[in-house]
């Protein structure tokens, strides 16, 4: 009897996973690439990696220690470069920031961004300190591709900096900074540089933390100075807001037709205009903010408003597959970088001319029309 009911309980699992992987299959066409960055860290946890395009290759960051919030955690970078044999690799991770103060006193590192600024030097934006509502924010820069790193200099008071999401720089100059707060209600800001770091000015924030919750966005661009971001919320949906003068003014922030779990998205303007965003498609059951991170997916959009979907990158009961960052290379691929449940930084390459799309209606995911995901395992914190 004890044998017959594994049978039955292997068999239940073996259906479960079969189904689920037969839909991840379906939904892959156009990725080229799947690797982990690293194989084995040499920390327990990774988490909210960052990815830039530099004339010597690309460089990864992200921040790792034994737990998100410890003061071991560190910003850890790995580089790509041509091994012996001309296949390109990651290199170990190199600890290149931690959260030292003094002989006494130690914080956490959180949240890199990198961003390359053409014809010059690499960016590493990043903060520490106890936690989100309580951090401050500092940048290095290096010369050489992210081999070696200039000492860290810390940002104006009142800065942090890119918040998660990669800066984009404008026609006028100016380098947009998508950034927010959570100290007092989830609040939306943008912090302005108009000389990579040298000085700063900010606009915001643009919603009062009150009745709409955002944090992390993201900014897509439509040229003639309008702008959309994109943000992580509380409100069980992917928040917007629009601009028509290059970031000066912005609309209120609204709900999107997308759903959202209470985590990270990014989301990048391709060079032929196609937008391309990386969300974790999950509605949190009943009237929760917070949700399983998986899937992990990616949707294409020519007007920001109507989307469709493209391909899922991760399924799996367990989670998370969660805080991913978003490229398009010289070369016109597709780079997405993310979080390989907490303990691993994966690295997924995609073609944007091989993707097969089905439209997004009324906010659900064509493939899980019909289909409940297996519960997830675990649901974190931040």
């Amino acid at each position: 009897m004890i044998i017959k009911l594994l049978n039955i309980t292997l068999l239940t699992i073996l259906s479960l996973s079969s189904n689920t992987y037969a839909q991840l299959a379906k939904w892959q066409s156009g990725l080229v690439l799947d690797e982990f960055v690293v194989e084995n860290p040499p920390f327990p946890e990774s988490h909210a990696a960052t990815i830039a395009e530099t004339p010597t290759g690309l460089v990864s960051a992200w921040f790792g220690g034994t737990k998100e919030r410890n003061p071991d955690v560190c910003i850890w970078v790995s580089r790509q470069e041509k091994g012996k044999r001309g296949a390109v690799q990651w290199l170990a991770p190199q600890n290149v920031a931690d959260g030292i103060i003094n002989d006494t006193l130690r914080y956490a590192c959180w949240n890199p961004v990198l961003y390359q600024i053409p014809q010059g030097d690499l960016i590493l934006f990043y903060k520490v300190g106890p936690s989100p509502s309580k951090w401050w924010g500092l940048l290095k820069t290096s010369s050489d591709g992210g081999r070696t790193w200039s000492a860290a200099k810390k940002l104006p008071e009142g800065y942090i900096g890119p918040v998660k999401n990669k800066p984009v720089l404008l026609a006028n100059g100016n380098l947009v900074c998508p950034s927010s707060t959570e100290g007092d209600g989830w609040k939306l800001h943008f912090e302005i540089t108009p000389d990579f770091g040298k000085t700063w000015r900010k606009i915001g924030p643009i919603n009062d933390g009150k009745i709409a919750n955002a944090i992390q966005p993201s900014i897509l661009t439509y040229g003639n100075g309008k702008l959309q971001i994109l943000a992580r919320s509380r409100d069980r949906a992917i928040e917007e807001s629009w601009s028509t003068d290059n970031g000066e003014t912005w609309s209120p922030l609204t709900k999107t037709t997308l759903p959202n779990n209470n985590s990270g998205t990014d989301a990048v303007t391709l060079k032929d205009g196609l937008q391309v965003l990386v969300y974790n498609h999950v509605l949190p059951p009943g009237d929760l903010a917070k949700g399983p991170r998986t899937p992990l997916n990616l949707a294409v959009s020519n007007d920001g408003r109507n989307w469709s979907a493209a391909i899922i990158l991760e399924d799996s009961p367990i989670s998370q597959y969660s805080y991913p960052s978003v490229i398009q290379t010289n070369d016109g691929l597709v780079h997405v970088i993310y979080t390989w449940r907490r303990q691993k930084i994966k690295h997924a390459v995609i073609d944007p001319k091989k993707l097969k799309l089905e439209p997004i209606k009324d906010g659900v995911w064509p493939a899980l029309a019909g289909y409940t995901a297996p519960v997830a395992k675990e649901i974190t914190k931040d």
